[in-house]
């Protein structure tokens, strides 16, 4: 098995851009300066794939594209970066730029850290389950457990306070339960409700990790086990992973903070849905492919996934708990469907998703109506300074909410 899928690797390294005819369907609409180079093992591109189309229509050449990278790379002082995108729903560029590490190519098999794209990949999981009718999103979460959910020494912390029983896998989902973003960022670090679950968006990892709990016990299988089985056997993603594996070793990416020092890579040995995945670029691009098409789920279930649950109005993201309100972004109807934003665009909705630590920077934004995909992976803090300008240039995206994602752009930051 292993010879296999090394072999695999090494075909798949060997020729990773391709266009075919197109299939599926969309959503319905509703320090150091680095040297940036080009990493991809086949230089010579299909002549039916010279070409990326835009949501406009317009189009631009992939030679283009990978200049445009480069020349935003260099001028932000970023070190190593992946891009894919998805044209009429088959991948029309894939390619890794700069460094992974000191010397070494990023490459389109570079194992990266994916963060917080872990929550999408999860909650697609989530959404198979509720189509077999193991989970309902607005079941009170507390009737899949045998004993009270605050008799769980992880959430003792809740005891007495009575909306721990109105929690349902809808608001772990879709970031509208009342919890921080972690419960190590409270003062005495401790977990509690700050509004009532339901009514308002506030990104928090500690409801994606309750709504692991509930998955890992009503089908008494440990997600680790789930995630590969349901979503990186299904959609072929041969280089991702919930927790580290030895095969990366020879192929990943360090972290670099915003002066270009590395930050090394963090070796999860633990599944975490919040976020513990290690991919490449190649196998998030399968994902957002699948995704795109609704592989593996119903029309209901690929609808309830991709449509608004709850309306966003928030300035920014982040800080999570900060109760100022704009109206900013209404004109794209900025929300949170089940583990991705969704925004209204002239070219149908969108859902997008970001997956951020230190030292590594993911976005990835789908536009089903268009089947047109962006996936981009970095492992540099800088590269949130030029997601807006790729997205524009590479896809036409000048619709994301990029102020609410708190994406400064490279020349406002010096």
């Amino acid at each position: 098995m292993q010879k296999h899928r090394a072999r695999a690797w090494a075909l798949r390294a060997g020729c990773r851009i391709a266009l075919a005819a197109a299939m599926g369907a969309g959503l319905p609409s509703l320090a150091a300066e680095p040297v940036v180079t080009t990493n991809d093992a086949a230089k010579s591109t299909p002549a039916n794939a010279t070409l990326i189309r835009r949501l406009d229509g317009t189009t631009i050449t992939v030679e283009h594209a990978v200049s445009e990278i480069e020349r935003l790379m260099k001028a932000a002082r970023v070190k190593g970066l992946g891009v894919a995108i998805l044209n009429d729903d088959q991948i029309v560029l894939e390619r890794g730029f700069g460094e992974r590490s000191a010397g070494n190519a990023f490459d389109a098999s570079t194992v990266t850290y994916a963060a917080s794209y872990t929550k999408t990949m999860f909650a697609y999981l989530v959404m198979m389950l509720v189509d077999e009718g193991t989970i309902d999103l607005d079941r009170p979460i507390a009737s899949y457990f045998a004993k009270p959910i605050t008799d769980i020494e992880k959430y003792a912390d809740l005891k007495g306070d009575p909306r721990v029983e109105r929690l349902t896998s809808r608001h772990l989902l879709s970031h509208t339960t009342g919890f921080a973003n972690f419960r190590f960022l409270e003062p005495d670090e401790k977990l509690r409700f700050h509004f009532e679950p339901g009514t308002r968006y506030a990104y928090s990892g500690e409801g994606i990790n309750l709504m692991q709990l509930v998955v890992e016990t009503v089908t008494g299988r440990g997600l680790q086990e789930l995630m590969k089985e349901r979503i990186f056997d299904r959609f072929g993603m041969e280089r991702t992973s919930m927790v580290w594996e030895k095969e990366f070793e020879a192929n990943y990416a360090d972290g670099h903070d915003d002066a270009g020092t590395s930050v090394g890579y963090k070796r999860r040995t633990g599944a975490r849905a919040a976020g513990s995945a290690a991919s490449d670029i190649h196998g998030m691009v399968l994902f957002a492919r699948g995704a795109m098409r609704g592989e593996g789920l119903s029309e209901k279930a690929r609808q309830a996934m991709f449509s608004p649950s709850i309306r966003i109005r928030s300035v920014r993201q982040f800080p999570t708990l900060d109760e100022a309100t704009t109206t900013r972004d209404d004109a794209i109807e900025l929300s949170y469907g089940i583990g991705v934003g969704v925004f209204k665009s002239p070219h149908g909705w969108a859902w997008f998703k970001e997956g951020n630590d230190k030292g590594f920077r993911n976005h990835m934004v789908v536009f089903p109506d268009k089947k047109t995909a962006l996936v981009m992976m970095s492992n540099s803090n800088n590269a949130e300074g030029i997601f807006k300008e790729l997205q524009a240039t590479l896809i036409g995206d000048t619709y994301s909410p990029w102020e609410w994602d708190g994406y400064v752009p490279y020349e406002a930051r010096k």
